[in-house]
């Protein structure tokens, strides 16, 4: 019986180490910088002469763009960056308007987050005014209907596209939280003054609002139910994932998987605790619903953005191996840099075969795939 559990501890220990060695990332590691490099290149292919990208109604297109390149690994950003794009932030920066904001035809939070978090990818000090009166933009689009301060209307502490009569979702709400998390440090050391900052207790209660978990969900569409507990939905009262009829006769609002590691990553961005039961019951929805064939709930649909928010959040979570409902655990890494890898196309792009979301758009999915493939690279332990 010694010599059976030495061996299991044995074994324990040498499967420990091989999950913590790096070197077992190393040759996906090097694939995955040359399909960065492949789909970066491809991407410079499509800039307009002008500096943007695709759409100038859009700056988001072009943000994202930028990030890619940027985040490149071949890419030193200590020093210049390479001339297309700085020919591409500065057709950025001149489309910043007197209210902060960065966007041409509305979607203003969409386009002015997409872009603070390309200036702050740069890490250059150049960009830090616009950044901060873009992040102004950010927080003014914060709702607070009603009573001020207090969370009395379904939308407060959310942000929606940018117009305060429409409404908030978690897409546009996980933008601008994740570009005020990236970009604090260029307000933190006080060198352009007092600086507004979001409401986050505010901003978790809309989160909170968004997720399937009774326990801290104060609105009656909330459901525990297994199938839906701990994911997120598009808004308040509002999945884009549908419906379902549960045995007790109420109708749950399904979860679904891009905008559950969007909320993920929310709350990770807003500093909730990681032992805080939303983070646990999110983590648990993600582990029961894992795989990177589609968008779970949606299919095919936006499963390019899906793959974008599932890396962020995962590795925001700091999370090597995702534990799954069977109690195995998934080399997420693995797992998606693959997938990434097997879809790319010849000519180094990627796009959706369903067009959803504009995600038949070539442009916006390498971007969003380039990116991807970014973090996990960055994210791959040393």
């Amino acid at each position: 019986m010694k010599l059976l559990s030495s061996l299991i501890i044995l074994g324990t220990a040498i499967g420990s180490a091989a999950e913590n060695n790096p070197l077992r990332y190393e040759s996906l590691k090097q694939e995955i910088r040359q399909s960065i490099a492949r789909g970066n290149a491809w991407l410079k292919s499509q800039q307009k002469p002008e500096g943007y990208w695709d759409d100038e109604g859009i700056p988001a297109f072009t943000a994202l763009a930028l990030t890619a390149a940027t985040r490149d690994p071949a890419v030193n950003r200590k020093v210049a960056l390479p001339e297309h794009i700085e020919k591409g932030f500065n057709w950025l920066l001149a489309q910043q308007k007197e209210d902060g904001g960065i966007y041409n035809r509305g979607l203003s939070v969409y386009n002015t987050a997409t872009s603070v978090t390309a200036m702050t990818a740069t890490q250059q000090e150049k960009f830090e005014p616009a950044i901060v009166k873009a992040r102004k933009h950010l927080i003014g689009s914060q709702w607070d209907i009603g009573q001020k301060k207090e969370t009395d209307n379904l939308n407060d502490g959310g942000v929606g596209y940018g117009s305060k009569n429409d409404h908030t979702d978690m897409s546009n709400t996980y933008l601008a939280i994740e570009a005020l998390a990236l970009s604090k440090k260029v307000v933190e050391d006080g060198k352009f003054g007092d600086q507004p900052d979001l409401d986050w207790d505010a901003a978790v209660t809309f989160l909170s609002r968004c997720q399937n978990l009774e326990q801290t969900n104060d609105q009656k569409w909330a459901s525990s139910d297994p199938k839906n507990k701990g994911g997120f939905i598009y808004a308040p009262g509002q999945s884009k994932a549908g419906e379902d009829k549960l045995p007790d006769g109420r109708t749950a609002l399904r979860s679904y998987g891009s905008i559950s590691y969007a909320g993920l990553l929310s709350f990770i961005y807003a500093k909730v605790s990681a032992d805080d039961p939303r983070v646990i019951a999110v983590k648990e929805w993600l582990g029961k619903n894992y795989t990177t064939s589609e968008n779970p709930g949606m299919g095919a649909q936006g499963v390019y953005y899906y793959y974008q928010t599932m890396s962020k959040a995962l590795s925001a979570a700091n999370i090597n191996m995702l534990k799954l409902e069977n109690g195995t655990e998934a080399d997420w890494r693995r797992d998606l840099g693959e997938k990434l890898l097997a879809t790319q196309r010849e000519n180094g792009s990627w796009v959706n075969d369903n067009g959803r979301w504009m995600e038949s758009n070539p442009v916006l999915v390498t971007a969003y795939t380039v990116l991807s493939l970014e973090q996990i690279y960055d994210s791959i332990p040393e």
